[in-house]
């Protein structure tokens, strides 16, 4: 087993996939949001700069084409299950997020049964850009959790009038309550919008590695 540094990054990436949800454990929201966003989001740029350090380092490795795919869908399945729990099972994510699980999960058995086969099965750029769609989406949406956190915390004990007259600029917004719910209202769409983009990248990535795979399972 070789542990190059662009290893060590893809393992380090791979041992923060459990510790996003371990962020709900420990912290409180928004807290937890926030580390989680962080964590999330330089787990992900090591997704990058890994394979970006093994191709100019001349230090591929068979632990690291192992590894790299197990570590991005760890962080995308484990991440979509954080967000699917704090949303309350909002069916615009969790339709989604449901799809994109069961193809990571279907592809990384069907790699498993091909064994060495799989290998000479490249990754395309389309499949590149699914998970730069997935990771992005999943960002804007811890960010979502967040903002609606805040949201909530500025409204506790606020009475309907006191609100409705905060909504029509009536009276000042001294908890900052509209650009937290602005915030909640606006990341939640880019989100919505990037997780079904990705949804319908990874049911297209899926199928065209299933059907590449065809010829190999016609042999077995």
């Amino acid at each position: 087993m070789t542990l190059n540094v662009p290893n060590i990054l893809t393992l380090l990436r791979l041992l923060a996939a459990p510790g996003v949800a371990i962020m709900f454990l420990y912290f409180a929201r928004p807290w937890a949001d926030w580390f989680a966003l962080v964590l999330f989001v330089v787990a992900a740029t090591t997704d990058w700069i890994d394979g970006y350090l093994a191709r100019a380092w001349k230090q591929e490795t068979k632990l690291g084409a192992m590894l790299d795919p197990i570590a991005d869908k760890a962080m995308v399945v484990i991440a979509l299950l954080v967000i699917c729990g704090f949303s309350g099972m909002d069916p615009w994510i969790l339709l989604p997020a449901t799809l994109i699980m069961f193809r990571e999960t279907f592809v990384s058995g069907l790699r498993e049964f091909l064994g060495d086969t799989a290998g000479t099965l490249k990754v395309t750029k389309l499949a590149k850009w699914k998970t730069a769609a997935q990771m992005t989406a999943i960002a804007v949406l811890f960010s979502t959790g967040a903002f609606e956190t805040y949201f909530n915390m500025s409204i506790e004990g606020m009475d309907q009038v006191t609100f409705d007259q905060i909504m029509a600029r009536e009276i000042p917004d001294e908890g900052g309550v509209l650009w937290k719910l602005n915030g909640m209202i606006y990341s939640w769409w880019v989100g919505i919008v990037l997780l079904w983009s990705a949804m319908v990248l990874t049911v297209i990535t899926g199928a065209d590695y299933l059907m590449k795979s065809v010829p190999y399972l016609k042999d077995t």
